[in-house]
């Protein structure tokens, strides 16, 4: 391949590749990135394997550097999945302190906790 040809084809990818992202609604492009970042394991994948053959130092430095930077792409894909997720998990309100109505700045009284999720002191 010509270093014209695949200026060209570097050039159509990045004007393909702007085309779209500006065309995916911002409520998609987090699901879509980190997605797209998850499976980016291939290329963990293909520096490893590169990685294990015997060639020269330069080629095993070369999948060396391939390995640590897929890593780090596939473990910020998994983490902004793990972000985008929990924005979408529902959070309990916490309880008011405040007896409501009475205007009185007392705690409830702690023997009438109908929280589920507390431990009493009699377990």
């Amino acid at each position: 391949m010509t270093f014209i040809m695949a200026s060209t084809l570097f050039v159509l990818a990045v004007l393909l590749g702007v085309e779209l992202i500006t065309k995916v609604p911002p409520t998609l492009h987090t699901p879509l990135m980190s997605g797209s970042n998850a499976i980016s394991g291939i290329t963990l994948i293909g520096a490893l394997v590169s990685a294990g053959t015997d060639h020269r130092t330069l080629t095993t430095a070369l999948a060396f550097g391939a390995v640590v930077l897929a890593t780090i792409n596939v473990v910020g894909g998994f983490w902004v999945t793990d972000r985008m997720l929990t924005m979408f998990t529902l959070r309990r309100r916490p309880r008011k302190t405040r007896l409501e109505g009475t205007g009185s700045d007392r705690s409830p009284d702690p023997s009438t906790n109908s929280d589920p999720n507390s431990q009493s002191d009699s377990t």
